[in-house]
């Protein structure tokens, strides 16, 4: 994410960041489910199970799969999913509950939970049996909910992916082990790439989706593009250096990253031109500057909104937190208590988002 991510008060300062269904839906045991939200993680309370139904988005599509340059249902027609990321889970883990997720499927009605585990920042590195619980967890109440989840590797600073190799490998052959017979997951291997080339990129995800495939053949898998997933814009290069030299792998998208008020036409006319070309998932963006802080902009926000709903591109925004800035969506405080249907738990932004989601 292009954030700068200061923690809750008495947290550790985290880096700061700088950028200029298999073919039918798999039955949930409501057993199997309250087993996994029992495992013991360091915080946040454990979400109650609820048995998908056939309204829920995971139910009506099952299985995803990339066809040509579009996502699409177990039925073989293009899909749209919209929804939220989580904030860093070693930090905001109280802000995803049964109450909010309740809220995120139901009220907000959303299609998709991104759940973004930090690799570093006090995250999967100090404990990493804790945070893949932790993550597992999450991913189970998504899909209890009827929601898909993207498993986020949220990767950041070093920007080398291949740096976190050995770990990236360790996380997603859990990850893929436990969720090969589950429709609900796409496995998002890189958050943003930065400060490499695209060929170590590239590199990278040629290591790491073989061990998700040897597993769980047949999930989707996106790839972070260079430059704070920005397809190399923000390091001065463009869509261009994957389309001439993309991953040598199949059932892949791409994936885009943008903060409105900060990427103007030259980011959006990345996005128009690479998904002309590319599958590209947007999984991650905010209406603030690069820092998710500041004044939104919801025009710009809404021309990247609607060149997405006419590409039928998928988004998840950032993020579904209480943090202070204006970039999470529910006022501070709002995570220590039990309200988080309606509007009036939402800043400015959270109620615009929730409103594009529900539509």
């Amino acid at each position: 994410m292009h954030q700068r991510t200061t923690p809750p008060t008495g947290s550790a300062s985290p880096t700061d960041r700088r950028r200029p269904a298999r073919k039918a839906l798999i039955a949930v045991s409501a057993l199997g489910v309250a087993a996994a939200l029992m495992a013991p993680v360091r915080a946040g309370a454990a979400p109650a199970p609820a048995a998908p139904t056939a309204a829920t988005p995971l139910a009506a599509n099952g299985q995803l799969s990339v066809c040509g340059r579009q996502l699409c249902n177990a039925s073989g027609e293009p899909v749209a999913l919209n929804g939220m990321s989580t904030h860093g889970t070693q930090w905001y883990a109280q802000c995803v509950t049964g109450g909010s997720l309740d809220a995120l499927a139901k009220d907000w009605r959303a299609d998709v939970l991104r759940v973004s585990t930090y690799v570093q920042e006090d995250g999967y590195e100090t404990d990493p049996a804790g945070f893949t619980a932790r993550a597992q967890k999450f991913v189970d109440a998504a899909h209890a909910r009827g929601m898909y989840a993207v498993i986020d590797w949220h990767m950041l600073d070093p920007g080398d992916p291949n740096a976190n190799l050995s770990r990236a490998k360790t996380f997603f052959t859990a990850m893929a082990k436990k969720y090969k017979n589950h429709p609900g997951v796409l496995y998002e291997i890189a958050n943003e790439p930065s400060g490499v080339s695209w060929s170590a990129v590239k590199s990278y995800a040629e290591k790491i989706i073989p061990v998700i495939r040897a597993q769980d053949p047949d999930a989707v898998v996106l790839v972070g593009t260079r430059a704070w997933s920005s397809f190399g814009v923000s390091e001065g290069a463009n869509e261009s250096e994957v389309v001439n030299n993309p991953v040598r792998a199949s059932n892949i998208m791409y994936t885009f990253h943008f903060y409105a008020a900060s990427h103007r036409d030259e980011y959006l006319k990345t996005l128009d031109r690479a998904s002309d070309k590319l599958p590209v998932f947007v999984t991650e963006f905010g209406t603030q500057n690069y820092a998710g802080e500041g004044a939104n902009d919801f025009t710009m926000s809404q021309r990247y909104l609607d060149l997405m709903k006419r590409k039928k591109i998928s988004w998840t925004n950032w993020n579904y937190s209480d943090d202070h800035r204006s970039g999470a969506v529910f006022k501070t405080g709002t995570c220590d208590g039990s309200t988080w249907t309606g509007t009036g738990v939402l800043k400015e932004a959270g109620v615009w988002i929730r409103e594009r989601i529900r539509q």
